[in-house]
């Protein structure tokens, strides 16, 4: 601020007090608030895997029936990936900090609800919620990185995202395994839950403190309005959509005419979104998905995250009810991907900026290359041996994966502008969310179709889920490779 005494005009410190902070300001919070951010985010992804080890323990704990099992998994899943997009709208339109602590508060709560549940019906609705703020907090993330982080900063803070996105997933397993070993059968699961709250009530004053407060948005009133019928189409088209892949409990056929429904809607969504956003500022913009790096980045991430959650289940499956692994074990043995994931994401976070997409497809053959790797050194061993004999590809497959995650972010964000930052991030995890239901609903139907062939099955199945997991990894490379080969091609033809 010395500059304002530097008298060179009345006029000069009323024009610095009315021009709002640029890229060239940063706020110099930005990276102890980004750390907060990243617990948060951290906390509410690890939900997503970290109950599945669990699901004994609570089966036996409230006397559970597989439907109420269903329901603690997947309807965390299905409000998730409802809340995700109008959440990053409404801190788009309002006040990202108060979404976020909103958000943040909301999950704490719901972690001890259903940490202190006594019945089946008490710990769905609190998996609910704890979902639907789980999707509150996630797109404030984003948006809070493409609106506070300049130039090559948003790739490393985009890395440290990825990171989180991908341990997380990946050390659900251990933690929860470890936590029921430390606890006990009885009490164990409980404390998959309870783990949260002490973390988000220490967080909550933290970002408080740290996260920028609102910046009036270009244009005024302009994002005031919420576009609830866009709201309404797309939860409506969203549920429809994944109801089927994550009730599995509904036999029969009947339930996948839920599909074309689902897909009838989100048209309808598309075509109301495309009418409004002509006179005011929609729910999603589908000009979003005229930008060519934001179209082909949705759909890696959709088909990407469908095989990389997958092969969690997969393995902690095979491991445990196929070879008697215990939970913790059976968490340890994904370790090493974990591992690799983290260690690649911040490295592809730096290297974004440079190579673009052609890092993104570098990750995904080297997560295809680390899956056959693990299929096929899981038969150089038996019991034991099988964790070790798959550390070394799994831990090149996370390397592969840090690669994909943070850099697809980045490139599919970087064109996006910052007053839908929150929005266009929302869509992207909501792509996400998708790809995962679908992915462990197919894969896990191979899977189990082909274990039931008795004692010796396991390791087939193990070997078709697998196959099956890298055939969405193959689609996400095909899109990656064709979105290179057509920005290759834009240059000469805009000349």
């Amino acid at each position: 601020m010395a500059d304002a005494g530097h008298g060179t005009g009345g006029p000069q410190p009323g024009a610095r007090t009315a021009r709002p902070p640029g890229p060239a300001e940063p706020d110099p919070q930005r990276w102890r608030a980004l750390v907060v951010c990243l617990i948060a985010g951290f906390m509410t992804l690890l939900d997503v895997s970290i109950v599945n080890v669990a699901l004994p323990t609570v089966r036996a704990g409230l006397h559970m029936g597989q439907s109420g099992l269903q329901w603690v998994v997947s309807g965390y899943a299905l409000a998730f990936g409802l809340a995700l997009v109008p959440a990053g709208r409404i801190g788009d339109a309002r006040d990202r900090r108060s979404v976020f602590l909103f958000g943040l508060a909301l999950f704490t709560a719901a972690s001890a609800l259903a940490g202190a549940a006594q019945n089946e019906a008490w710990l769905i609705v609190a998996r609910l919620v704890q979902g639907f703020a789980g999707g509150i907090v996630v797109p404030q993330v984003s948006g809070f990185i493409q609106t506070s982080f300049p130039g090559p900063e948003r790739g490393r803070a985009f890395g440290m995202l990825g990171a989180v996105i991908g341990v997380s997933t990946a050390v659900g397993p251990l933690l929860g395994g470890l936590l029921i070993h430390v606890f006990g059968p009885q009490d164990g699961w409980r404390w998959v839950f309870l783990v949260n709250v002490p973390i988000g009530v220490a967080a909550l004053p933290v970002a408080h403190h740290l996260l920028p407060a609102r910046r009036p948005p270009p244009g005024g009133r302009r994002h005031s309005d919420l576009d609830p019928v866009g709201v309404l189409l797309l939860g409506t088209g969203t549920t429809a959509l994944l109801l089927p892949f994550v009730q599995e409990q509904w036999h029969g056929t009947a339930r996948w005419l839920l599909v074309p429904a689902a897909l009838g809607v989100l048209t309808a969504f598309v075509a109301w979104e495309t009418r409004y956003g002509r006179s005011r500022e929609p729910l999603v913009s589908m000009d979003l998905f005229a930008r060519r790096s934001y179209a082909a980045g949705t759909l890696i991430s959709l088909a990407y995250f469908a095989g990389f959650t997958s092969v969690f289940f997969v393995f902690t499956l095979y491991l445990q009810a196929g070879l008697h692994y215990s939970a913790l074990a059976a968490g340890l043995a994904i370790t090493p991907f974990a591992l690799g994931s983290g260690a690649a994401a911040a490295l592809g976070g730096r290297m974004v900026a440079r190579h673009g997409r052609r890092l993104v497809a570098v990750g995904l053959a080297t997560v295809l290359a680390g899956l056959a790797g693990a299929a096929l050194a899981a038969h150089f061993g038996s019991g034991p041996a099988v964790g070790w004999a798959t550390a070394g590809p799994l831990l090149l497959a996370g390397i592969g994966s840090g690669l994909v995650i943070a850099p697809n972010v980045t490139v599919t964000l970087q064109e996006v502008p910052v007053a839908r930052a929150g929005s266009a991030g929302g869509v992207l995890q909501t792509a996400q969310r998708l790809g995962s239901a679908v992915g462990i609903a197919v894969v896990g139907s191979v899977f189990l179709s082909h274990a039931a062939g008795g004692p010796h099955a396991w390791s087939t199945a193990f070997d078709t889920g697998i196959a099956v997991s890298a055939g969405f990894v193959l689609v996400s490379l095909t899109v990656a490779t064709a979105d290179i080969r057509r920005g290759r091609r834009e240059p000469a033809d805009r000349d």
